[in-house]
């Protein structure tokens, strides 16, 4: 049974470090669903947002059934997207199953919850021309000797020739990555390690970054084992991965993307050109299928488009 700690809200900090600690949760997941909690608790008190409730635990034992679906009716009616709706939905189920069965609460309120579905839109997806313009501004970038552009112009082959999500990627150390072999060793979600390979590309761009471009980052009184590193020699983190990506997005004229749109990129591309799903899966990481099944319609909207764009009688 997970006991909580004394201070206001405990029942929020400690089903957080159950999620982080025992379920191997992200980071940047139970900090979403420990805001969605803190709102639950004052819309139950009428506290406005922003402010702190007042006795979020007291909130929380509270809830009931109805309240759920009037804290969710009200959000809706508010125009928050179905996305934000179903992360809430799903946070609130989670933490009051975990309450229940801790014998926090006395009953579980959302056993009855029905869950909102996410909207399905399509991921962004670059073409290759798009990708080829990309990498190829990145490595004329790093061709000027830039150490941050080589580390840019690294990351960019690698997220697209892997798959990997950003946060992946820059936890990543010189250790995991074998040029030799061109694989990469990815810690994902749940903390769930796989192998991934990787082309000749990434591995060229890998290469000169470790040759010419860290050693030039790494500081004297700091050591770090990590494969992509900030201008202070630290590990390179999220953010400052993403501003890169930006940037040659931007160099390279094919709209404001972010790092996930590689991603999406990636699994696209290696269904288009006959991968199997399962494959896929394995590559991306994903926990079920029907997840990775996605791309499937992501390639039979785009040959719809083309379709009706060229066929004269479409």
């Amino acid at each position: 049974m997970t006991t909580p700690s004394t201070a206001r809200g405990t029942m929020i900090a400690a089903f957080s470090d159950t999620l982080r600690h025992e379920r191997g949760y992200s980071d940047n997941t139970v900090r979403a669903y420990a805001s969605d909690l803190a709102h639950l608790a004052r819309f139950v008190e009428r506290t406005p947002d922003g402010a702190e409730p007042v006795d979020a635990d007291a909130a929380l034992a509270s809830v009931a059934l109805a309240d759920l679906r009037s804290w969710l009716a009200t959000m809706a009616e508010a125009g928050l997207s179905r996305t934000t709706l179903a992360r809430r939905g799903a946070a609130a189920r989670t933490f009051f199953a975990w309450a229940a069965d801790a014998g926090l609460v006395a009953s579980n309120p959302a056993a009855r919850l029905a869950s909102a579905r996410p909207a399905q839109s399509l991921p962004i997806v670059l073409t290759p021309a798009d990708m080829v313009a990309l990498l190829g501004a990145a490595e004329a970038a790093a061709d000027a000797g830039d150490p941050l552009a080589m580390r840019d112009w690294a990351a960019a082959e690698m997220l697209y020739a892997t798959g990997m999500r950003v946060g992946e990627l820059a936890g990543v150390d010189v250790d995991d990555v074998d040029l030799d072999e061109r694989l990469v060793r990815v810690m994902g979600k749940g903390s769930k390690e796989r192998v991934v390979p990787f082309g000749v590309p990434a591995a060229r761009a890998a290469k000169v970054w470790l040759e010419r471009g860290r050693p030039s980052l790494v500081s004297a009184t700091l050591t770090s084992s990590a494969f992509l590193l900030g201008r202070k020699g630290k590990r390179a983190d999220q953010r400052q991965l993403r501003e890169g990506i930006h940037r040659l997005a931007a160099i390279a004229g094919v709209g404001d993307i972010a790092p996930h749109a590689l991603r999406h990129t990636a699994a696209t591309h290696l269904v288009t050109g006959g991968s199997d799903l399962r494959t896929v899966q394995e590559v991306l990481g994903h926990a079920s299928l029907a997840t990775t099944q996605r791309y499937t319609h992501v390639t039979a909207e785009r040959l719809r488009s083309s379709y009706e764009l060229a066929h004269p009688r479409a």
